[in-house]
């Protein structure tokens, strides 16, 4: 059985701008790859309305899991939950036991609990909360859509609070080879291979050499750890140094 499939939407000006370097994407990759469900898919779109409401409704129709970041937090362009609550024709108000989870957090550090931090707090009709160890504020989970922080320590504990009560297949082994030789060399037996071992996945990534040649590292990729093992085997035996 195929292992569950998932799209990242990742939210925010501030990334298509450059002036934001997005780390959760990379994280999260890795994460899925251990709990056995396939990353397909990465979009990034600004903070607009038709922008994310349209993604998400394209990629929660095609992937099992649609995972975002960004745009939930207390300042105006933070507009994601509504978001999802359009893309899914829901209300969205704050909820008690949400307000209640911010109300803990705030008496406990003094802050003042005002309008905005208390927007942190709007969850759409019917969404499952996803706790948050580090701030507090909660994302959600709305049908398969899963909705966190972009601040990257806070995306990466609500991912670890999420994905044990995600289902997943079978996790993703994979190995390098690394192969002193141009891709025009390697092409011709990768594919070949490619083509025997289709449940595989190949890739070739080349890297150039302090004397000017050219190099390769292929990477194989599967659940079955023993067909990895005799794919790159075989194709070390394609090229013996």
């Amino acid at each position: 059985m195929p292992n569950p499939t998932a799209a990242m939407l990742v939210i925010g000006d501030e990334i298509l701008s450059g002036r934001t370097r997005d780390a959760n994407m990379f994280h999260l990759a890795g994460q899925l790859t251990k709990a056995g469900i396939d990353l397909r898919e990465v979009r990034v779109v600004s903070d607009d309305r038709e922008a994310i409401v349209g993604a998400v409704r394209s990629l929660c129709t095609v992937h099992d899991h649609v995972f975002t970041s960004g745009g939930i937090g207390p300042t105006h362009d933070d507009i994601t939950a509504d978001c999802i609550a359009a893309a899914f024709g829901k209300a969205i108000d704050v909820r008690e036991d949400a307000r209640e989870i911010l109300e803990r957090h705030y008496q406990k550090t003094g802050i003042e609990m005002n309008a905005a931090r208390l927007r942190m707090a709007r969850i759409p009709d019917d969404a499952h909360l996803i706790e948050n160890p580090v701030s507090s504020a909660p994302g959600f989970t709305l049908e398969n859509v899963h909705v966190m922080a972009g601040v990257p320590s806070v995306f990466q504990a609500m991912v670890e609070s999420l994905l044990p009560t995600l289902i997943g297949g079978a996790p993703l082994v994979s190995e390098t080879l690394r192969i002193e030789r141009g891709e025009g060399d390697i092409a011709g037996p990768l594919g070949t291979l490619a083509a025997e071992y289709p449940t595989l996945s190949m890739g070739s990534y080349p890297f150039q050499l302090k004397s000017g040649k050219y190099g390769s590292n292929v990477v194989v990729r599967g659940s079955d750890a023993d067909l990895v093992r005799v794919a790159i085997e075989r194709l070390a035996a394609s090229f013996p140094k």
